[in-house]
């Protein structure tokens, strides 16, 4: 939604992955549940919740000049998991503590192999959150993650290796 008065931040996105959260249909208990644990990574405002007050705007991030205020706000987050929804781009302003991610992944099937889809993964990611804020509980280990997301997607987790972060690849069908 196009405006210059600050509106919450559910209300200034409005890309696939949010149109596929659905914010505004999500019950007031999921909605709680994001607004404590949802961090929207903002070109423009650095780290935003849900509901902070923001004002639309394009921009593309700038890694260099935001890494430093995103890693403010986000290395002092105290949490037993991180859920990584952020595309490629975002991937880099911020490197997230790799044995407490799971960085989610998305591919198809076609003919029979597996390939990655890049567009449509945003809506894949979106619908995961959703499913995450609407679940009975929280996860706080990659495996409880796994067992939610599997519930609803085919999908495999892979540990971390030290150096990367736990993916969780989740088929999209």
């Amino acid at each position: 939604m196009e405006t210059s008065k600050p509106t919450p931040a559910m209300s200034v996105y409005s890309g696939v992955l949010y149109q596929a959260l659905d914010w505004a249909s999500l019950s007031p208990a999921a909605k709680k549940r994001g607004e404590s644990s949802v961090a929207i990574i903002s070109a423009k405002y650095g780290v935003v919740r849900p509901q902070a007050k923001i004002e639309s705007y394009k921009a593309k991030i700038n890694n260099k000049d935001m890494g430093p205020l995103i890693a403010l706000s986000l290395d002092t987050v105290r949490t037993p998991l991180i859920v990584d929804c952020r595309s490629s781009t975002y991937k880099t302003v911020w490197k997230a503590p790799i044995d407490i991610t799971v960085e989610i992944k998305v591919s198809t099937v076609v003919d029979g192999v597996r390939t990655v889809i890049t567009h449509m993964s945003k809506k894949t990611r979106g619908e995961i959150a959703r499913w995450l804020l609407q679940s009975r509980s929280t996860p706080k280990t990659p495996e409880d993650l796994y067992a939610i997301v599997s519930e609803k997607y085919p999908c495999a987790l892979t540990p971390s290796d030290g150096v990367n972060p736990w993916v969780l690849e989740v088929i999209a069908v």
